[in-house]
């Protein structure tokens, strides 16, 4: 079995509790204005050029002719590729004691993770043999196969909850929120452990009405913890470097009063509330 992946991140801690490593798969069928890692959205592995490393060695006629490998900047660089779950753990492994000496793990992101989900639940399988912790990071937007497996497998769900008015979550982003909340219902009934997570991005996720919304439904479940990912634009430049158009490039890092206001709203709602995860 393969996963088409684009990263494997080492040594994280923002993503699921203690020291973790993050496997990033490849591929997301959703469209968030604000991401910060548009090299996820394709399945397929993608040519990413950074103009500012270019020596221009190899031009004809204004085109660069160097292949990746050969190109001596790095400026050219292809972002995915596939591996066997063999390969992943092969990596995954190396950290393991720091992994138990602070209560770390694996985490499966994207991309979205369940638009792989027979890969996503190998690896999840043979980190469980491993006696690894394992979280993923997904909007819970699809279709979940085997839900039982996910929830025996899956000892953390670190769940995105970003517009809950229906109609501007399907215009926006393609996501259906009915189907999020019904996913989020049906493994808090097989006793699944849920974190949500919401991006604080200005006239998108930020406003009263979507940070009431999140809350109403938070009680309506029972789930009492919530991480808030304030809005940054430290990905823009990889839009230019994969030739993507990026709707947010006049858009600013929310201000962080108005995240600890929000912080402040979930906690008087008696939700426990922190900004990036800590």
């Amino acid at each position: 079995m393969n996963a088409s992946i684009f990263n494997i991140q080492r040594y994280s801690l923002h993503d699921g509790g203690g020291i973790r490593s993050i496997v990033f798969f490849k591929g997301c069928p959703f469209r968030c204005p604000w991401c910060c890692n548009p090299e996820s959205l394709s399945v397929h592995p993608q040519l990413m050029f950074k103009k500012s490393l270019c020596i221009q060695c190899s031009l004809a006629n204004g085109v660069c002719t160097s292949a990746v490998e050969d190109c001596p900047t790095k400026a050219k660089s292809m972002i995915g590729e596939h591996k066997t779950i063999d390969e992943i753990m092969d990596v995954l492994i190396r950290d393991k004691v720091f992994y138990e000496t602070s209560n770390g793990g694996i985490t499966l992101s994207g991309g979205e993770v369940l638009l792989q989900q027979v890969a996503a639940l190998e690896l999840l399988s043979a980190c469980k043999k491993q006696n690894l912790h394992t979280a993923i990071e997904s909007t819970l937007a699809l279709d979940i196969e085997q839900i039982h497996a996910w929830a025996k497998l899956c000892d953390r769900f670190l769940i995105d909850l970003k517009i809950m008015n229906p109609q501007k979550a399907k215009e926006v982003l393609g996501i259906d929120i009915h189907k999020v909340k019904e996913n989020i219902k049906q493994l808090i009934h097989l006793n699944a452990e849920i974190i949500i997570r919401i991006p604080i991005v200005p006239t998108y996720t930020d406003s009263s009405e979507n940070i009431t919304g999140i809350i109403s439904f938070m009680h309506e479940v029972g789930l009492k913890e919530v991480h808030l990912l304030p809005y940054h634009n430290l990905g823009e430049s990889k839009y230019k470097s994969l030739n993507l158009s990026y709707s947010l490039y006049d858009a600013k890092p929310i201000n962080d009063k108005i995240v600890e206001d929000i912080r402040q709203t979930f906690i008087d709602a008696n939700i426990n509330a922190c900004i990036y995860g800590n």
